[in-house]
């Protein structure tokens, strides 16, 4: 459960909580979208696959204070989680989180109904979210009952991305399928891994690759996203390659490391790669993996790579 001290921590800075252990926060892109000053990349990439909108996006957790990785760039208070499954929580019903974590968004909406400069439109059709983002904090793959969250989302004709780290492959392996599985890539080797993401399990590099080795299999789509850290993990290239073409990914999304939150005490400012540094990264990557350079995104410091 979440401690008093956690409690206070997440309500300043503005998370709605859930329950026992999940929690809920407006995207910054949703907030622009509700003011019709633009949208996020992923409404930008995956819009017209799924049919999402920034203004429409429900961004939640079911893990808020579980993850084994306590990743250096992580915008999060990581020395505050929970380095473990969620083993000994008496865990809440996916049905439960659902309604909670809808009800929790509406109460965050409710501000921008009296601001001036919201588009009302879009703010009512908010208040019945189409899509969720499951990421936001926390690993949600150490919910045990991820699979049945994610039917519960579809089963309200929700478009569902669940984003991973991989160290939780027995939760991956048969579950129900979101509309698009995110896995995180943040390193080449296993090396340069307990380097960046800070692994707290012994055995993180054999569950990593675990959900690697899972993800062939899988009929929904798939992105593989690589955040760069510059002067960390943006070598080795021949390295990501081998462990991109083995995931059989629908998507690559190089993405830069962005220097805000609790990262700005672990890494300098100089770390944040420009997204001309993306954009070169990319093509060197792109050169030996053979996919298409789809899209890209400057304001996000992001591009798409997608299978031909």
């Amino acid at each position: 459960m979440i401690s008093q001290n956690q409690k206070k921590l997440l309500e300043k800075q503005h998370y709605g909580l859930v329950g026992k252990h999940s929690s809920v926060k407006i995207c910054e892109w949703t907030k622009k979208s509700l003011r019709n000053q633009g949208v996020c990349y992923k409404e930008k990439f995956y819009g017209k696959i799924h049919g999402i909108k920034s203004h429409g996006c429900l961004q939640m957790t079911p893990a808020t204070y579980f993850c084994p990785n306590r990743c250096l760039y992580c915008w999060r208070a990581t020395d505050k989680t929970e380095a473990n499954d969620m083993n000994g929580v008496k865990e809440d019903e996916p049905r439960t989180i659902v309604d909670g974590a809808i009800l929790a968004q509406r109460k965050q909406l409710t501000g921008f109904k009296g601001f001036s400069g919201t588009n009302m439109v879009k703010w009512k059709e908010a208040q019945d979210p189409t899509n969720v983002a499951i990421s936001l904090t926390g690993e949600p793959t150490a919910y045990s009952k991820i699979s049945d969250l994610i039917t519960e989302y579809k089963r309200r004709k929700m478009a569902v991305f669940l984003v991973t780290n991989g160290l939780f492959p027995k939760h991956v392996f048969g579950m129900d399928e979101p509309s698009q599985f995110y896995l995180s890539m943040d390193a080449p080797t296993k090396e340069i891994y307990k380097k960046i993401d800070v692994p707290q399990f012994s055995d993180f590099w054999e569950r990593f690759n675990q959900t690697i080795d899972l993800m062939p299999s899988m009929s929904c789509k798939t992105a593989v996203r690589l955040t760069m850290v510059k002067g960390w993990n943006d070598k080795n290239i021949d390295d990501y390659v081998r462990l991109i073409k083995k995931t059989d990914t629908d998507f690559v999304e190089v993405k830069a490391y962005m220097h805000i939150g609790f990262s700005q005490y672990r890494l300098p400012m100089d770390a944040m790669p420009t997204h001309s540094e993306v954009i070169d990264f990319s093509k060197r990557l792109n050169d030996k993996l053979g996919y298409v350079s789809k899209d890209d995104d400057a304001r996000s410091r992001v591009v798409l790579l997608a299978k031909k």
